[in-house]
């Protein structure tokens, strides 16, 4: 058993290896269009699913895949953004909730109303 242990290790460190200089000789990828905003976000990822379900309806030529290739950067941006906004969306609510059952009735308005500005980016 002792001798299959270094075995696996150096396993391990050869796939490792492996995947870094795979990683290293990528070739250069696309940014993708920006997500600034929720809004901006919101309107990539509808915009840029659209654009997937048609390929994806189609034949699936290189053409085809280069060009999923190439959006899939556009969703990610479109992704992480939105990932960031409903976590802060998160916390809005959390204090709307907290606010409402402390009776503190100015606060929930406030964060309420600032909930409502943000989560109907997302759903009108």
């Amino acid at each position: 058993m002792m001798k299959s242990l270094p075995l696996s290790l150096f396993s391990a460190l050869t796939l490792l290896l492996a995947a870094h200089v795979q990683a290293e000789t990528r070739p250069d990828h696309y940014q993708g269009e920006p997500a600034e905003t929720l809004a901006q976000a919101v309107t990539n990822f509808s915009e840029y699913n659209a654009r997937l379900a048609e390929l994806l309806a189609g034949e699936l030529t290189p053409a085809a895949l280069s060009e999923v290739h190439q959006l899939t950067y556009t969703l990610e941006n479109a992704l992480a953004k939105i990932n960031e906004e409903t976590a802060a969306l998160a916390q809005t609510l959390e204090e709307v909730h907290v606010a409402s059952e402390t009776n503190q009735p100015q606060l929930v308005k406030d964060r309420g109303e600032a909930y409502l500005a943000v989560s109907r980016t997302l759903i009108p």
